[in-house]
């Protein structure tokens, strides 16, 4: 892993669906697209973009072929370029879910047109499993993608909880705002076994959607930094709008 974006994963994230609300989430769009727009820059071979499964039975992986349409939220949207998704196991689906569909947006407008694929994680995966996940991403995604060892970009998307507040999509609990605060430090200081740390019972409890897709990047950049790489960590973004935990992040992995 050469560096990791971690970004947001609302549909009023794209223009399209906000409408007359677009300009309330700009700031936001602006700051993801720097983030994935320093991660393209850093060069990577593939695209890794991790985000929560919609299934409880194994990790979903798509490939560079898959799109996602936001067309449950309202229009739609479609990123991606045409094709049916690859995922493991007999079944295809030509849907990416949310996070991923966010996820390539932000690739799409940021230009990107090089090899990428999408990992989903799922709920029941415990924090050892998902670090363990991350940890064995270089190995087990790019050889079989690119035949050879690979530089990897992540592109990490979750949301915070979505209980800060009256006007949050689930009732109020005053534990969120300081989950999401330890989240937001320890992306900020690049503290792994603070985002290891994260307990599942929890952060489902407070309707943490990202939870398990910072445990991958805490297990990614641990067996980085292990090896010797020394991480760079930067938080760009801490934000509540409406009700929901927003980060945005760039780590950046340098020998």
């Amino acid at each position: 892993m050469i560096a990791a974006a971690v970004c947001p994963h609302p549909p009023l994230l794209v223009p399209a669906l906000a409408g007359a609300n677009a300009e309330e989430l700009a700031g936001l769009r602006s700051v993801a697209r720097s983030a994935v727009g320093q991660l393209l820059a850093a060069g990577p071979d593939v695209v890794v973009c991790v985000g929560a499964a919609p299934a409880a039975h194994t990790v979903l992986t798509w490939g560079s072929t898959a799109s996602g349409s936001l067309a449950a939220y309202g229009v739609d949207v479609r990123v991606g370029p045409p094709g049916t998704a690859e995922r493991s196991g007999d079944e295809t689906d030509p849907d990416l879910p949310l996070a991923h569909t966010i996820g390539a947006w932000l690739l799409d407008t940021c230009g990107y047109t090089g090899e990428r694929c999408y990992v989903g994680v799922p709920d029941f995966y415990d924090s050892d499993r998902c670090a363990d996940l991350g940890a064995n991403l270089a190995t087990s995604l790019t050889t079989t993608l690119t035949g050879q060892a690979a530089r990897i970009g992540l592109l990490v998307m979750g949301d915070g909880s979505a209980r800060r507040g009256q006007h949050a999509p689930g009732a109020a609990d005053p534990r969120a705002p300081m989950l999401d605060a330890l989240v937001a430090t320890s992306l900020g200081a690049g503290d792994l076994d603070g985002l290891r740390g994260l307990r599942p019972d929890l952060a489902r409890e407070l309707l943490v959607a990202g939870r398990a897709a910072w445990q991958v990047l805490a297990g990614a950049a641990g067996a980085a930094v292990a090896s010797g790489r020394r991480l760079e960590p930067r938080l760009l973004a801490d934000e509540a709008p409406y009700g929901v935990g927003y980060f945005v992040a760039y780590w950046q992995l340098l020998d």
